[in-house]
């Protein structure tokens, strides 16, 4: 009887469970709700409170911000980059971590640590926005939205006391706000010399970690505090203000910062040719450093004269005494017309040596292109005097990287006094009731100097730089900043117009080193102009 009812049972209990499978089977086919409402979509404005608290964290930060830019197109770029981006982030942080890995290992006893496995997955990051801030500095920063839920694959092998186990990390998700700060900008590509980047908020990091094959997180309390000490952790290391520094190039190479004074004295030449029809020519010499943007140095003009004497000095900045070199051009002077070239030669500035006085009698050339048969005929001579004086340790800037740094007066400069720089940056919203060619025009103790002209532009750029040598501190001095339009036009109706003035005070250049402000231009409606003081030393 016991073995029947064993068999009755267990064709019972397969019968009855193959029964009830085709009952439900039938009953979901056919009894299924067919009153189906398509879902309700309501704007934001019309939902509850607690729908609004589950929503809120899911929407884009452009939505909730109005200060915060799409970045839509930005996205889709790193959708389709991604495989390639993929392969060189995982390179360029095996690079890093490496160094790292060894310098820390030794501390633990761990005899080696190794990726064995390093790919971020088929998933990007998105940006949900971003935040750009406008400074008066040489330096952009960036506040972008960063989510990321990945599917990496990460997998570590650790060694230590014969023994080998692996980690793996998956399921990763980091939800970020950095603030991302290129500077100094600097004239060279990529036109940033360094990246800093912060954390504004702690991150949310989720994870998944297997150790051994099996799930770590899944220890009953595990989960928290690992999430806490990497929070913890990360923010103690680059919340901001602290930051994490990646430099791009050398800054002081970038910026061309002034490493030393050429003095060149345009001694004579000799056995110039006519140009003029009276059989004489009225000669003068223009010199410049290549790669300086500043313009030409000249000597008087000395008339009726094929074998003239100058003897005069001139001092040029120099950056990069590698690959700058001093170009002498000598001129006929027109009174009117263009004045006509009689010839040119250069002086690599690494010919020369550093700190000893050199004359030089150079030949005059038609071009400095070996192969011009023109250079062949006769010219003349141009004798000069050089000498490169590089700056000492001490007369250079403390930090070539912090945009703040004032250099020290050059040599020679007096005791009592110092250099005043004027850096006239941009102008903006200016605007000429007949014309607007904007030029601005500096008037410090009865000197004037002038900008270069741009013509039909509301917020132009000059980026240039005068100095003024001063005997003693300009305490109680002003400085006269106008801006200007020239018609581009020759006419006599209305040859300039003025677009704005300022007049600066600059005791405070005295006491802090160091100005760069915008200041709201006189007569002007809108206009605005950002000057840079500053104030050297000794």
């Amino acid at each position: 009887m016991g073995i029947l009812s064993t068999i009755a049972s267990f064709f019972g209990f397969g019968m009855g469970t193959s029964i009830g499978l085709v009952i439900g089977y039938y009953l979901f086919i056919y009894f299924q709700s067919t009153d189906v409402k398509d879902p309700v979509i309501q704007p934001l404005i019309e939902q509850d409170a607690k729908t609004l608290q589950l929503l809120l964290p899911e929407i884009p930060t452009w939505i909730k911000n109005p200060d915060y830019d799409r970045l839509d197109w930005l996205n889709k770029f790193i959708e389709y980059m991604w495989p390639y981006l993929d392969k060189a982030i995982c390179k360029t942080a095996k690079s890093i971590a490496k160094p790292i890995i060894a310098e820390q290992i030794p501390k633990y006893k761990i005899d080696s640590v190794e990726f064995e496995e390093l790919n971020l997955g088929s998933l990007p990051p998105t940006f949900q926005g971003m935040k750009v801030y406008v400074t008066d500095e040489k330096e952009l920063i960036m506040e972008p939205s960063v989510k990321w839920a990945g599917n990496p694959n990460i997998i570590v092998a650790v060694k230590a006391f014969g023994l080998r186990a692996t980690v793996q990390v998956v399921d990763l998700q980091v939800f970020a706000a950095p603030r991302i700060t290129l500077k100094p900008l600097v004239p060279s590509f990529p036109c940033f010399a360094n990246i800093y980047v912060s954390l504004m908020e702690k991150p949310h990091v989720d994870f998944g970690l297997k150790l051994l094959g099996a799930d770590a997180m899944s220890i009953p309390g595990l989960y928290r505090i690992v999430q806490e000490i990497i929070k913890d952790q990360v923010a103690k290391m680059y919340l901001w203000p602290k930051a994490l520094e990646v430099q791009i190039m050398d800054p002081t190479k970038a910026m061309k910062v002034p490493v030393g004074i050429l003095h060149v004295k345009v001694v004579r030449a000799e056995k110039l040719k006519k140009k003029d029809l009276l059989g004489a020519s009225d000669p003068y010499v223009k010199l410049k450093l290549t790669e300086e943007k500043l313009p030409s140095k000249k000597t008087t003009v000395k008339y009726k004269n094929l074998n003239p004497e100058w003897n005069e000095e001139f001092n040029i900045v120099v950056k990069d005494p590698e690959s700058q070199v001093l170009e002498l051009t000598v001129y006929d002077w027109e009174q009117i017309g263009k004045h006509d070239k009689m010839g040119m030669n250069v002086i690599p500035l690494k010919e020369i040596t550093p700190d000893e006085p050199k004359a030089v009698t150079l030949n005059l050339l038609k071009t400095m292109d070996p192969n011009d048969p023109e250079n062949a005929k006769s010219r003349g001579q141009l004798t000069v005097e050089v000498l490169y004086k590089p700056f000492k340790e001490d007369e250079l800037p403390q930090s070539a990287e912090d945009s703040n740094a004032i250099e020290k007066a050059p040599e020679g400069t007096p005791a009592s006094g110092g250099l005043l720089v004027i850096i006239v940056h941009e102008a903006e919203d200016v605007e000429g009731k007949h014309h607007t060619n904007p030029y601005v025009r500096l008037l410090f103790k009865g000197e004037e100097r002038k900008t270069k002209h741009v013509k039909k532009n509301r917020d132009p750029r000059w980026g240039e730089s005068f100095q003024f040598m001063l005997e003693e501190p300009p305490t109680n001095e002003r400085l006269y900043v106008e801006v200007q339009s020239a018609s581009s036009k020759l006419g006599l109706l209305h040859p300039k117009e003025s677009l704005g003035y300022v007049d600066i005070k600059l005791s405070d250049v005295v006491t802090n080193k160091r100005i760069n402000e915008k200041y709201h231009l006189i007569d002007s409606r809108n206009g605005r102009i950002q000057i840079e003081l500053q104030w050297r030393t000794p």
